[in-house]
Parts: structure tokens; sequence; C-alpha cells
């Protein structure tokens, strides 16, 4: 007799950020409540063995490197790139893997602490989102200008921003517009 053995802890918290996840990148803008703050959740869940990561935060790069994958030191070698902030983000973004028209799976994600609700006003238009929807985000506009300039769909990197227990996902098949 076969027995399946019931999930422990960790693999419910990787289910529920899983799914936080891909709700947040199917609405952009939406925000989707992750079962524990902060970034770690987000490597626990995404990040195996076949992945490369790059993080500017030693406990961040830690707990990659708990799950087997290769830590690189330029985030142009990462599948997934964790930021503590996206201070610098000028030297940063166009480092980041966008793929190329064959393979645009191979752009990167970029995952960042940010403020949701507070800076800049943006609206957003694309795929899963019905008309346009407005976020507030503590994002300098320069960071959107050059987005735009990085990201030719289907070329170009997806967002998760992360404030606390709350997530945004922008993938890189949605306009940003700074209002």
């Amino acid at each position: 007799m076969l027995t399946i053995a019931s999930p422990d802890a960790a693999e419910l918290r990787c289910n529920a950020t899983f799914e936080a996840l891909m709700w947040s990148m199917a609405r952009p803008g939406e925000i989707r409540t992750l079962p524990e703050p902060g970034l770690a959740g987000l490597i626990e869940t995404l990040v195996d063995i076949e992945c490369a990561v790059f993080a500017d935060d030693a406990i961040l790069t830690e707990s990659a490197a708990r799950t087997g994958a290769l830590i690189v030191r330029d985030a142009a070698d990462a599948d997934h790139v964790f930021l503590d902030n996206l201070e610098g983000f000028e030297t940063l973004l166009p480092r980041l893997r966008r793929g190329n028209a064959l393979y645009p799976d191979d752009g990167a994600t970029l995952a960042g602490n940010v403020a949701h609700g507070r800076g800049h006003r943006l609206r957003l238009t694309g795929p899963g989102i019905d008309g346009s929807r407005e976020v507030a985000l503590g994002i300098a506009p320069a960071f959107w200008d050059l987005r735009t300039q990085l990201c030719m769909y289907p070329e170009g990197f997806d967002l998760l921003l992360v404030d606390g227990p709350s997530v945004i996902g922008i993938p890189r098949s949605t306009k940003v517009e700074v209002l």
C-alpha cells in the first residue's frame, strides 16, 4: 500500500508563497499576501540547485546557498536577483539577463524590498489587467524609464516587489507609466 506523507510546515509555506507569487504575476499591481514577510520566503520557494542567484545581502545569500543554488558575484550571471533595496539600479538593471526572442525565459527575475502605497504613482496596463491599474511604489521614476528601455517584450526581466508580507508582481509584459 502506497501512502503519501502529509506536507510539512515548510512545504505548506512554500505552496502558499508560490500561490501568492503566481497570482501577483497573473494580476500585475495587485497586492498579494505572503505567509511570511521578506525575501527569504521567495528564495525558499523559487530557488533550487539548478538556479544561479545574486543577492546584495549576506543573510539572503546564505538563504540561497542553503538551497544548493549557484551563488554568483555578478547579477549578469543570475537567474534570480534578490536586493535588500533598489539603490544603484542605474548600474544594475542594464546588467540583468533579459533573454532573447528565441529564449525569453532566460530573462532574470528581480525581487526587492520596495514600499507599497507610498512614493510615485504608477499606471499599469497590459496582460492580466482589466483596463489599467494604479499603484504607488517607493521607486524613483528613473527606474521605470530605464526598465522601459531595457524590456522590449518578450525580452526583459520580471519584478517581484516585497513590502513586509505583501508582494506585487510586475512582469516584463506590463507597461508602466509614471503619473
